[in-house]
């Protein structure tokens, strides 16, 4: 890895950030807060929330065995992936290497953030080659993405590929584990210590079942989590979130249960997908879906609509033609998609 100096954006580098009323009283004696031009009523919500969430960290720290100070909160993932562009790439000059098909807001992010961005297709059992990876990088590569599980394709992405990725690369390498809780693979944020380059994704909207609340996780060095908070917005986990995320981690017994039903309901899910006329291949997952080839994505998509069922049409994604990405729901709901499949008119 290069120095973090020569790999952050110098303005950035450089920058002085913005302190807030809560960061710089941080104590927890005081019983009157005079110092951030907050209304005095409608206590706890007229106060500004913990700019870094210490008391949550300390739970996800505890859970995921992670230091509270290799742990950056955001609103989504989403936030996460913008500040690793804003943090390391300069607009117009730097570029970014991901895997092909991935998640969307790569490239959207690398398109707001005016950064080239360069897809590495995926081989034909949608899995990764680091040799690949590595030939799509040049001196101006700031950031690697691979997603895994990834998405659309529902398959972890060979360990060893990401390795080799991780010890020949120069600049940072993001492995997205939004779907990491739906298999056994040891997670990667337990191997931050080895690799200084690495930042991990994680989020509270799959395995958590809190897409509502947006809180996304990144796991990284003290000093990238320290350039993370440098550069995100003052207040940027809201209360509400806080605290509702530190009831679902009170929760972990119904949580695994949940992974577990949706791991037996997605295999049975995936088998009787593969006894459809109208469906070509069933491909392996280690997620929360699948993805599905089938004889008219398009056509049975259409069809589903107007069903009342929606499932997510990814033919137009590179290497997902007539395919379509299928959710694991409840039983009922995975029964009515199956019935309605059944009566298509091959």
């Amino acid at each position: 890895m290069l120095p973090l100096q020569q790999l952050v954006r110098k303005n950035i580098w450089n920058l002085k950030p913005y302190s807030s009323a809560r960061d710089e009283y941080q104590g927890t004696t005081a019983s009157v807060f005079l110092d951030a031009n907050e209304s005095p009523f409608n206590p706890p919500f007229n106060r500004y929330p913990d700019p870094l969430q210490r008391d949550l960290k300390k739970k996800i720290a505890t859970l995921k065995q992670v230091p509270a100070e290799n742990i950056f909160l955001g609103n989504g993932s989403d936030e996460a992936i913008d500040l690793l562009f804003r943090v390391f790439c300069e607009p117009n000059v730097d570029n970014v290497v991901a895997i092909e098909p991935t998640y969307g807001m790569y490239k959207v992010c690398s398109d707001i953030n005016a950064v080239d961005y360069r897809p590495v297709p995926l081989d034909e059992k949608f899995q990764m080659r680091a040799e690949s990876m590595l030939k799509a990088v040049d001196s101006r590569t700031k950031l690697i993405f691979i997603c895994s599980p990834n998405n659309p394709t529902g398959n972890l992405m060979a360990r060893q590929e990401i390795e080799t990725v991780l010890q020949q690369f120069s600049g940072i390498v993001v492995v997205d584990e939004a779907y990491g809780d739906f298999n056994s693979e040891r997670p990667w944020r337990f191997d931050l210590p080895k690799h200084p380059n690495l930042v991990v994704l994680n989020t509270f909207s799959k395995a958590y079942a809190a897409a509502a609340i947006r809180l996304g996780m990144a796991f990284a060095s003290t000093d990238i989590i320290q350039l993370f908070n440098k550069v995100k917005y003052p207040y940027n986990v809201n209360l509400l979130t806080q605290v509702k995320a530190g009831e679902i981690l009170a929760q972990q017994t119904r949580l695994h249960q949940q992974i577990v039903m949706i791991l037996e309901s997605r295999d049975a899910l995936m088998q009787s997908f593969s006894q459809l006329p109208i469906c070509k291949q069933v491909y392996p997952s280690d997620a929360n879906f699948f993805l599905a080839k089938m004889t008219d994505a398009n056509g049975i998509y259409q069809y589903l609509v107007e069903k009342g069922i929606i499932v997510r049409n990814r033919s137009r994604i590179a290497l997902c033609d007539n395919c379509l990405r299928i959710t694991v729901g409840t039983k009922e709901e995975n029964t009515q998609l199956l019935r309605a499949l059944r009566q298509y008119p091959a």
